[in-house]
Formats: structure tokens, C-alpha cells, sequence
């Protein structure tokens, strides 16, 4: 019997807050799994500033396309987005603009992208360790400007985060992440940053490519203002 099933048949995976013999949470690799059958999104920072595009998966007609949004503005300098479990992924937006605002009461200052990140994987953590309760299903990246710095980052299942310049996170994740080692520079503007990113995801998705279900949302550094762009106006790029 492969290890795995072994765990299961012994009740390992019952709880977030059990072990197995090799020192892993099953319940924490399972919501780890969930993450990458989410939608994909990238995040770039540019010479420019910071962008995250993501696929919104929704072909309905009948759906109101921008109540399916998948990127989220934070604050006026924070971006985010997330993969897994759509519903675990609201309450986790809704915490970080909570603490965005709050932060803005009470110093009188916007907040700094990694203080929202830190706090969104303090929660996340304590969903690993607690009983009564799963862990979130969701990989969080987020993006925004720290005075003229551009900065990106993500947390994952279990509460870690870092921070990077560029990341994927859903599905196919690990493809996009090698596309984007070998062609990523540090020198790209946002615009040429998202035809990177488009042409990413075009080679990763082959025919079920299409431009019409992705959306963009980006910062530019001296501009505190989320600019959003969809659809077919993503064709310029």
C-alpha cells in the first residue's frame, strides 16, 4: 500500500492539527492541491511598477463579467489576487482591506504591501494549528507600491510568505515559473511585462487560450491609483 493511503487508513489526514510519522499535515498538502486546480495569475514587478494579470475562467455569457473579478483592490497602492477556493479567498481580501484602512486611521500613513501579506499569513497559519477548523484554501500574491519601490509578494497554504519579482500562482504554476526564470528581467516596463506574461500564458494554455478571459490590474511607481484593464482591451499588449 503506497505510504499516502497508509496515512489515510490510519486517520493522519483527519485533522489539521496531526502529524504524520514523516512529519507532514496531510489536510495542509491536500488544500495545497486545491490551490493548483485554481486559476492561474501572474505578478511582475517592473521597472515601472507592479502588475498582476489573471485568467478569470468564466465563459458564461450570462455572468456579469466583472462580478467575477479575480483581482482585488487592497487600498489605492494595493493590489491582490488569489488561487483555490474562491470563498476562503473573499474573507481573506476583506481581512487585508480591513487592515489596510486601519492602519490608515490610526498612523495617518498607507500601509506597506508586506505588513498586509504578513498579517493575511498570520491567519493562515493559525489554521494549521488550531482544531475545529481546515486550513484556507488559497494562495495569496499580492502586490503594491512601498513609497517609489514596487514589491510582490506571496503566501502560501501554510503561512509562509516571500517576497519576489516575479511569481504564478494556480494552475500549471510550476510551468509558468520556469518561462518566467529564463525570461524575466528586471529592467521590463509594465507593458512589455504583460505581453510577456499573455505570451506565457498562451504557450501554457495552447488552444484554450483566450485573451477575452483575463484581467489585468496594475500600479505604476508616483501614481497611487489601481488601473484596470479586461478583455479585448488587453490586445494592445
Amino acid at each position: 500500500m503506497p505510504i499516502d493511503m497508509q496515512h489515510q487508513a490510519m486517520g493522519y489526514d483527519r485533522t489539521a492539527t496531526m502529524f504524520s510519522p514523516d512529519g507532514r499535515i496531510l489536510q495542509v498538502d491536500y488544500a495545497e492541491k486545491t490551490v493548483r486546480l485554481g486559476s492561474s495569475s501572474i505578478g511582475m514587478v517592473c521597472a515601472d511598477g507592479v502588475f498582476i494579470i489573471a485568467d478569470r475562467r468564466v465563459e458564461d455569457r450570462l455572468i456579469v463579467s466583472n462580478s467575477a473579478n479575480k483581482i482585488y483592490e487592497i487600498d489605492d497602492h494595493v493590489i491582490g489576487c488569489a488561487a483555490g477556493v474562491v470563498s476562503d479567498a473573499r474573507v481573506l481580501i476583506e481581512k487585508a482591506q480591513l487592515i489596510a484602512q486601519q492602519h490608515r486611521i490610526t498612523y495617518d500613513s498607507p500601509i506597506e504591501p508586506e505588513l498586509v501579506i504578513k498579517e493575511i499569513a498570520n491567519i493562515k497559519q493559525q489554521f494549521t494549528q488550531y482544531g475545529g477548523a481546515r486550513p484556507f484554501g488559497v494562495s495569496m500574491m499580492v502586490g503594491g507600491l512601498n513609497a517609489k519601490k514596487a514589491e510582490l509578494f506571496t503566501s502560501d497554504i501554510t503561512g509562509n510568505y516571500f517576497s519576489y519579482h516575479a511569481n504564478a500562482i494556480g494552475e500549471n504554476d510550476e510551468k509558468m515559473k520556469e518561462i518566467l526564470r529564463e525570461k524575466y528581467k528586471q529592467d521590463l516596463t509594465i507593458k512589455k511585462g504583460v505581453k510577456l506574461a499573455l505570451e506565457i500564458f498562451e504557450q501554457v494554455q495552447g488552444p484554450k487560450f483566450k485573451i477575452g478571459r483575463f484581467e489585468l490590474a496594475f500600479l505604476r511607481i508616483g501614481e497611487n491609483k489601481v488601473e484596470r484593464l479586461d478583455g479585448e482591451k488587453l490586445k494592445e499588449f
